[in-house]
């Protein structure tokens, strides 16, 4: 993309989010990339950028783990490693195996699944392989801590044997000797040294010449002379070469094991690349998390379709201090081209220009950005900004000299892939012709079919913006009563500079601000006031319509929680009415279980008893009791509707109910113990015990 001027990215503080992606990389590869972090204009490269950020932002979320722990910077060990005849050491082969080992587990992560749940990751790694003779051949020679292995070569087991055992030879006869000189006095405290890797004794420097071997040097006080005893000359000679003979076969294997990797150099770079372009997304992903950052709709058309935009380093100064980031909300597309936004002094003008143009450069870097995933953005091949006082001492420029540079500049250069930003478009000269050239700069612009955004106070381009076609009026928000800015961008209509309320607000004398007021051209003044106040009902308006609509909600929320309640009640009655049928089947399943055990005992009896009469009568009242019980229960109902039960004693002349078959009947004669019932026209004989008084209900 092509910035103008070359301090647009500054202006626009570019470098600063830049800053916040640098800090989040660990790698260097990461952080020459942030420092160095390109703008594309190819709809391919922004959209596989972004989608990367996006599935890495992702994983981040969802605490899923990505194998990317090392931080590797040793480019210099692989470009050694492609030099002929050079040789790596230990530490640097340790950090080559990481590197190897870190692709391994890259490769691994991206299983077949993965590879479709994650395109865009997948497109880091599509050009290369993983090659596993790389941890192999160091494995085969180095250990975990990067010394060379006993069986890294026949010829250095081999020495390494003979050291140790002279070494122990060695260890075994000095010993003897510093035992020897002990016991005749002639040892020192410290008993034994090291003298240019040979081991010698020390010995008290008046005993020296008592002692048989190779003076090595003395003390800083005199003191203490350090001898090699005569006995461990040889042994001392042997173990000298075998370990001299040790580091020749070390770094023969050594320059060995880098003349067979070095055709792998090549490969091993890309590893590299692929680990610090994996750190540079996972620092993408990290700072798309800290400013809100979402992956829009993009396209490859000049357009700017915002919903609910911030400005990141904002968001982030606001997060911290505890305070609300209002958004923009903002559309620029072939009908509407050019936004005219006017308004109070510090009511967030030049902010919502620098959040449209921060935004757009950072999703051309591809960098998520802090709007709704529902906006939809295009590409532009040119950003030109015009933002406060550049008044040139250099070239003896004025400051509205300056501007028209820099405006026959947009002219000259602009085009339909141009997005650009003038702040107080004309300023700096007479307001009628500076107003004048403001209006003429802003229908070539309109011509060229560049998109933008103007801010102004001049009322002239406010008019001028309500009846051109491509240029559209925009108002910052003002809160009148309490002579605050609500910086909330309203789209289609001009907004006052409330001038002359600012001025009552802070306290001017009210004679100053008639008298300015008279020399206002009285149609310009009461534009202004007309301004002033349709903002104001506009955004009583918008309050009640937000209170209409937080009530909608709650309406909503109640019918919903009504629903809930009946859906439970009835679900509650069902579970009632199921438990009451499962209650009556327990029953009848119960009763039937008894019936069957019931039938087999009789079944038993049946087959024991000689008595075959009594047996049928116990099946028989078994299986016909339960419908007898049902009549009777029939019957009782039918007289308890008919006849009243009377605490009386039985006498002639009274109404009596049987109490066995519930007959109804009147007694005739008592003879002792029993009665004479009348039921009907049959006269029964019963115990007295067995009737009970009854009269008639009355009828109601």
């Amino acid at each position: 993309m092509k910035l103008y001027p070359e301090s647009a990215g500054v202006q626009l503080e570019f470098d600063k989010v830049k800053a916040l992606l640098k800090e989040h990389c660990k790698s260097e590869y990461a952080k020459n990339k942030a420092e160095q972090l390109r703008i594309h204009t190819r709809k391919e490269y922004i959209e596989i950028a972004l989608q990367q950020s996006n599935e890495y932002k992702l994983l981040t979320q969802y605490a899923l783990y990505f194998p990317n722990d090392y931080v590797l910077n040793n480019t210099k060990d692989i470009k050694l490693l492609g030099i002929p005849g050079s040789t790596l050491v230990g530490e640097q082969w340790i950090q080559i195996r990481k590197l190897a080992e870190s692709l391994e587990k890259i490769f691994r992560w991206f299983d077949n699944e993965k590879r479709l749940a994650y395109p865009a990751l997948t497109h880091v790694i599509e050009d290369t392989y993983y090659e596993k003779v790389i941890i192999e051949m160091i494995d085969e020679v180095l250990d975990e801590f990067g010394n060379v292995k006993d069986t890294a070569s026949p010829d250095l087991g081999r020495i390494r044997m003979s050291l140790y055992r002279k070494r122990n030879e060695l260890r075994r006869v000095f010993e003897k000797v510093v035992a020897k000189l002990a016991k005749a006095g002639y040892s020192a405290d410290i008993d034994e040294s090291f003298s240019n890797g040979r081991r010698v004794v020390a010995v008290f420097s008046e005993h020296k010449r008592q002692v048989k071997g190779i003076l090595h040097g003395e003390s800083d006080s005199r003191k203490t002379a350090f001898i090699e005893p005569e006995e461990t000359i040889e042994l001392n000679n042997e173990v000298f070469g075998l370990e001299n003979d040790e580091r020749k076969e070390v770094q023969r294997i050594l320059r060995e094991l880098t003349s067979k990797l070095a055709p792998y150099s090549p490969l091993l770079q890309t590893y590299l690349e692929i680990v610090g372009e994996f750190d540079f997304i996972r620092a993408k992903a990290k700072l798309a998390i800290d400013v809100n950052g979402n992956y829009p709709n993009v396209s490859d058309k000049a357009q700017v379709e915002l919903q609910n935009a911030y400005h990141p380093l904002l968001y982030l100064y606001n997060q911290k201090s505890g305070k609300p980031t209002i958004p923009v909300t903002i559309s620029l597309n072939e009908k509407n081209r050019i936004l005219v936004i006017s308004g109070p002094n510090a009511g967030g003008k030049t902010v919502t220009m620098k959040t449209i143009g921060l935004n757009q450069m950072m999703l051309q870097s591809g960098l998520l950005v802090p709007v709704s995933p529902n906006s939809q953005m295009g590409i532009f091949k040119q950003l030109f900004i015009h933002i406060g006082d550049t008044q040139s001492l250099e070239f003896e420029l004025s400051t509205y000299s300056s501007h028209l540079m820099h405006m026959k500049f947009f002219i000259e250069n602009a085009s339909g892939k141009t997005l650009f930003f003038i702040d107080e478009l004309g300023s700096g000269s007479d307001p009628n012709l500076g107003g004048s050239f403001a209006e003429v700069i802003m229908e070539e612009l309109a011509k060229k079919h560049a998109m933008g955004i103007v801010t102004t106070h001049y009322l002239n381009l406010k008019v001028m913006a309500n009846h051109t076609p491509g240029i559209i009026n925009g108002a910052m928000a003002f809160d009148e009563v309490h002579l605050q800015p609500l910086y909330k961008l309203t789209i289609g209509k001009p907004g006052s500079s409330y001038t002359f309320s600012i001025a009552e607000r802070i306290g001017l004398p009210n004679d100053l601000i008639a008298r300015a007021r008279k020399l206002v051209d009285e149609d310009h003044f009461r534009l202004d006031k007309l301004l002033n106040r349709t903002e104001q009902d506009l955004q009583t308006l918008d309050k009640e319509k937000r209170e209409l609509h937080r009530l909608l909600r709650e309406n909503e929320k109640l019918k919903k929680e009504m629903e809930q309640v009946i859906d439970k009640e009835r679900h509650r009655q069902q579970v009632e009415l199921l438990k009451h049928q499962n209650k009556i089947t327990e029953d009848r399943i119960a009763y039937l279980k008894d019936t069957e055990r019931k039938l087999k005992q009789i079944v038993l009896e049946w087959r024991k008893s000689d008595n075959k009469e009594e047996v049928m009568r116990q099946v028989q009242n078994l299986l016909f009791k339960k419908k007898e019980q049902l009549v009777n229960n029939k019957v009782v109902k039918k007289l308890e509707s008919k006849y009243l039960e009377v605490n009386k004693e039985v006498a002639v002349g009274t109404k009596v109910k049987l109490k066995k078959n519930y007959q109804v009947g009147e007694v005739k004669e008592i003879r002792g113990r029993r009665a004479i019932v009348q039921i009907g026209q049959l006269p029964m004989s019963v115990e007295l015990s067995d009737l009970v008084v009854v009269e008639d209900k009355a009828i109601s």
